[in-house]
């Protein structure tokens, strides 16, 4: 009787919430779907890209959203401006999507998802709530086939009842964090990403970049920098959020996976972006995304909702059938508490914690200890009353139906050939690299300070022999603070390396085109730091004063820091974090430093370690080398009247050099070897992916298994 008399009072109160005709009384507090037949892959329209729609009458519009679901009192929302261009409604046939008994098991044999069974439909919005660690991303993950390394994966993915993955192109994935790159536009980077996943000409990316920002609402925004931590003015986080998901739709993908599209975001903006979203669902295209919890608005706009916690899916249905499925269970939603809100109080483990450290605690409302759910016991309840519940056979019944014949096969889409990704990446690196100070003119400065410097401590040191050593020092100085000033670029390659882990996750881009694109791209600024840098310290000094020694000076600086370029993006990628990558980065330069030969011969260094290997791969033992037998070889020093000795003798005293003219270009080519080997070592991690692949020292590979899981 109480369990009865409870699921009445629940019934009357959501239906006071939530019902149409309740809520036209109430100023519509809330905003439900209708709740009408299950809408399978036969009722999608045909893929056409060109097929224009009218907006249909179901379709949810920000003016009337803002006047509808708000008291007159809230403030309204901002419409979109007449500058804005207008989002053509394309008609996308979405793919119909189920899993089966869907398993992932972690490496520790832990399983993150168990047993989760549901589907996703076209023209909808489906939502995987729950708490922290309760398995939404990796669900998501399984669901789109991005598993990582140490992942496996037990049970069934279907798309249009083919039990088969998602083609490229097909379908878009958004990560939780935005990737973006700060010095273009909203515009240019979408463009350029367009590039990079469509085939064909360049012209024919414009109409599908303006689809893409009407589709998401950056009219505003198209020309604006994405800015960040380099520029005084940053795009609002709401709008970052929306260029992330714009990124993926220049596709016109069929079924679009967001994992926290909320993230960081305040209410009106998560309104906005779910508002967006649901006008795109109207489309025909498929979302599915996960979520932590939601304001009551955002939650009246999913269609679906597959609950989990710890893995397991206490619900999957409609969203006004959660709310009756937790009424049934016991656990009726308060009339003015947000349902998401009250999903997550009953089955956050967490709770429990702040319920044991508030049991003596009052205040002037109330006593805290009469809050004694035990959400284990919750999170079982709900558990029991979902697997015998009408929604639980209903979507056994849907995924059978979904899955008894198969639909339209889902078809991969070209994509852009390796030589154009490769003049993409290379053209948009030189634009990155001549607006954001982090990667060259920051260095460039720095570089024409240290030449001045240096040059100005050295300068009149004469050509006698007494002044051989000093101008050997100088020399030293300048190429080991030339490659140590080379980590203020550590930023900017750790964005480069971040940028690219995301589109090759999303294949849009791959690890050759990736280090082709950013070598040739970097030779120009490297040259011209070079050059001008060189230019100063040489002359200041005072060094063989003819053309070709010049040119060997300045090209053994510019080989020095195309090979430096390679090891900074190493450790970049190994890291991705300033601070180990600066500090990493220092070690290595001070331990080249000692093993160059200048503060001891390299013959007097003890062989093990010192002298062999570490002498052999520093950077500073070949170009200090070359650089002093570019000065002094052929050269002779007078000794009293009559006597004169060679200039290789009189430097070996200091530092020791060959006596061959041919030495110098020696030590040039292997600059050069190590230019190319670092980034041969870089292309190896890349393709091999190791930063996903290895943990703690085991190398482990996603597989699919179709049998049952492990008990």
């Amino acid at each position: 009787m109480e369990a009865a008399s409870s699921s009445d009072q629940y019934r009357s109160s959501s239906s006071s919430a939530g019902s149409p005709a309740a809520t036209a009384a109430t100023n519509r507090r809330y905003y439900f779907p209708r709740p009408g037949r299950p809408v399978s892959f036969e009722d999608s329209p045909d893929w056409g890209d060109d097929i224009t729609a009218a907006p249909s009458s179901s379709s949810i519009h920000l003016a009337s959203l803002a006047s509808s679901a708000y008291p007159s009192p809230s403030p309204s929302i901002p419409e979109p401006s007449a500058a804005a261009p207008t989002f053509r409604e394309r008609k996308v046939a979405g793919a119909a999507l189920v899993w089966k008994e869907l398993t992932v098991s972690v490496r520790d044999r832990r399983r993150a998802v168990k047993g989760s069974s549901g589907y996703a439909l076209p023209g909808t919005l489906t939502v995987v709530m729950g708490p922290a660690r309760s398995g939404k991303s990796t669900l998501l993950r399984a669901i789109a086939g991005r598993l990582h390394g140490a992942e496996r994966v037990y049970g069934e993915v279907f798309v249009n009842g083919v039990k088969s993955p998602l083609p490229y192109g097909s379908y878009g994935y958004v990560n939780r964090d935005d990737v973006l790159i700060e010095s273009l536009t909203v515009r240019e980077m979408l463009y350029y990403s367009a590039l990079l996943q469509l085939p064909g000409v360049f012209s024919s990316k414009k109409p599908v970049v303006d689809d893409a920002i009407a589709a998401m609402s950056l009219g505003d925004y198209a020309d604006k920098l994405i800015g960040g931590h380099c520029f005084n003015k940053r795009l609002p986080t709401g709008e970052r959020r929306r260029v992330s998901i714009a990124r993926e739709l220049v596709m016109r993908p069929h079924v679009l996976f967001i994992d926290e599209p909320l993230y960081h975001l305040d209410s009106v903006s998560a309104l906005l972006l779910m508002v967006t979203l649901k006008k795109l669902a109207s489309t025909g295209c498929t979302v599915i995304f996960t979520m932590y919890q939601s304001s009551t608005e955002v939650f009246g706009l999913f269609d679906r909702i597959c609950l989990l916690s710890n893995g397991n899916t206490l619900f999957f249905g409609e969203t006004l059938a959660c709310l009756q499925h937790f009424s049934n269970a016991g656990f009726p939603c308060p009339i003015m508490q947000s349902p998401s809100d009250h999903f997550l109080r009953a089955i956050n483990t967490d709770f429990d914690r702040i319920i044991a450290m508030c049991k003596n605690l009052q205040d002037d409302q109330g006593d805290f200890s009469s809050v004694s759910m035990d959400t284990a016991v919750a999170i079982r309840t709900l558990e029991a009353t979902y697997k015998s519940s009408a929604e639980a056979a209903s979507v056994e019944s849907m995924i059978a139906k979904l899955t008894e014949k198969e639909g339209p096969s889902l078809k991969s889409k070209g994509r852009a050939s390796d030589v154009a990704r490769v003049g993409v990446l290379t053209w948009r690196s030189l634009v990155i690299m001549s607006r954001d100070w982090k990667y060259f003119w920051s260095r460039l400065v720095l570089y024409m300070l240290l030449a001045l410097s240096i040059g100005t401590i050295f300068v009149d040191i004469g050509h006698s022999l007494s002044s051989v050593v000093v101008r050997v020092s100088a020399i030293f100085v300048f190429v080991s603070f030339v490659i140590l000033l080379s980590v203020c670029g550590v930023p900017a390659h750790i964005d480069e390396m971040k940028i690219y882990n995301h589109e090759d996750a999303n294949r849009h881009s791959g690890a050759l085109a990736f280090l082709l694109g950013h070598f040739l791209s970097s030779i120009p600024f490297l040259f011209l730091v070079s050059i001008s840098s060189s230019l100063v310290f040489y002359f200041m000094i005072g060094l063989r004063n003819e053309f070709n020694f010049l040119m060997y000076f300045i090209i053994t600086i510019f080989m020095c820091l195309l090979a430096n370029e390679a090891l900074m993006m190493i450790v970049a990628y190994i890291w991705l974090e300033t601070y180990k990558c600066t500090l990493t980065l220092l070690f290595l330069y001070v331990i080249m430093m000692l093993v160059a030969g200048y503060f001891r011969i390299r013959e007097a260094m003890p062989s093990p370690v010192w002298s062999y290997p570490l002498s052999y791969i520093s950077l500073h033992t070949y170009a200090v080398q070359g650089l002093v037998e570019n000065e002094y070889v052929g050269t002779s020093f007078a000794v009293g009247a009559t006597r004169t000795i060679p200039g290789v003798q009189a430097v070996q005293g200091s530092y020791d050099i060959s006596s061959s003219t041919g030495a110098k270009w020696v030590n040039l080519l292997v600059l050069l070897l190590m230019a190319v080997g670092y980034r041969v070592v870089l292309y190896v991690l890349l393709r091999l992916d190791v930063r996903r692949h290895v943990r703690l020292g085991k190398v482990s590979w996603p597989s699919i298994h179709t049998g049952a899981a492990p008990k």
